[in-house]
């Protein structure tokens, strides 16, 4: 049966393939973008193939109209199958675009709801492809919903002075972005396999895309609140009000995801040799801000909380679907591509080099 089950999905994908190379270019179809995205998304549940990946990354790279017809072979394929691990590649493709860090990302929005249409008797696969594809949904509309607010503050702050009002809705503003960003936090840490029997090639896959997406984010949260810090002490009562419990989850999400990668690395996911000890805020920082609000700080001790600098955390990925080097630094994030590996899957020359704002801008 399963000899059976793989000579068909093989089957299907040379079918895919010879009808990808006897299609003609047109406004949305590019038979070479339709047959790297087939091979990145084989009915092959033994394996992930990278070279195929990273030549979508590269069509992505090329421009906003390559990323579209990308995004409309990818989902047209994600549509009309019913294999779990079709999907599986094809949510990890997805997540390695959103990398790319191309302006058209920005545009994606929601995904589309009909992208699941599973009806294999695979309960806790089921489950944890439905956990990863609620996690990209929430943040692609994130990164539309970011942008535009960012063209907005542009227009507000187009202006010779920024009031002392303007200011602090900023700042509130930007304190509501990091409970958005923790949102998105919790929709990672629920991306698990909840038996053993899940665990396969491509599960691990996934958990190791997902472990770099939660170093990026945390490091971006843990930034964001010690430069948020640094203005809500000399502001006053109501910012601290919104900050508080923007800490203690920080808190207890760190606790999570110390426990998130202690689950990683039982399971055997391959990146968990590098975990850097997660960082937690000094209780001192939290009875500070609640000391404001009560209105009982005479000086805030602001030393107590890291810096900027002293938060910088470096995560390095091998051999990850998305084959990206992630670093994060004190300017938020850098992402470059492993080139070294594979010289031949070098990316073209970018026509459109706008890069993709920070989720978060302080």
């Amino acid at each position: 049966m399963k000899l059976w089950k793989r000579a068909s999905g093989a089957l299907k994908d040379r079918t895919s393939l010879l009808r990808a190379n006897l299609t003609s270019r047109s406004m949305l179809r590019n038979p070479s973008i339709e047959t790297a995205v087939i091979k990145a998304t084989s009915h092959d549940e033994s394996i992930v193939n990278y070279r195929a990946t990273q030549h979508v990354f590269t069509w992505v790279r090329i421009s906003d109209e390559c990323l579209y017809r990308v995004l409309w072979v990818l989902f047209r394929r994600m549509k009309r199958t019913h294999n779990w691990a079709v999907v599986l590649k094809g949510l990890m493709l997805l997540h390695g675009v959103f990398s790319c860090k191309v302006p058209g990302i920005q545009h994606i929005g929601q995904l589309p709801s009909d992208l699941l249409n599973l009806k294999e008797k695979r309960g806790n696969i089921i489950a944890f492809i439905h956990a990863y594809y609620a996690f990209l949904d929430q943040k692609s509309a994130f990164i539309s919903l970011h942008s535009q607010e960012q063209m907005k503050r542009s227009v507000a702050l187009s202006g010779d002075e920024t009031n002392e009002e303007q200011k602090r809705m900023l700042m509130i503003q930007d304190l509501i972005w990091l409970q958005k960003l923790q949102g998105l936090l919790d929709s990672l840490l629920r991306i698990q396999p909840k038996s053993s029997q899940t665990v396969n090639v491509l599960v691990l896959e996934a958990m190791d895309c997902l472990m770099i997406e939660i170093y990026d984010i945390n490091s971006r949260v843990s930034i964001g609140i010690g430069t948020l810090l640094m203005k809500i002490y000399p502001v006053g009562k109501n910012e601290a009000v919104i900050a508080l419990p923007i800490l203690q989850k920080a808190k207890a999400q760190a606790e999570e995801i110390s426990m998130f990668f202690e689950f990683c690395r039982d399971i055997g996911v391959g990146n968990t040799s590098e975990c850097p000890k997660m960082e937690q805020i000094p209780e001192e920082v939290v009875q500070e801000l609640k000391d404001i609000i009560s209105g009982d700080l005479k000086q805030p001790s602001i030393e107590n909380f890291p810096k900027e600098e002293v938060k910088s955390v470096i995560v390095v990925t091998n051999n990850s679907i998305s084959s990206l080097k992630t670093v994060i630094t004190d300017d938020w994030e850098v992402f470059e591509e492993q080139k070294k590996s594979n010289p031949a899957l070098i990316s073209p020359s970018v026509k459109n080099n706008t890069t993709l704002p920070d989720l978060i801008s302080l």
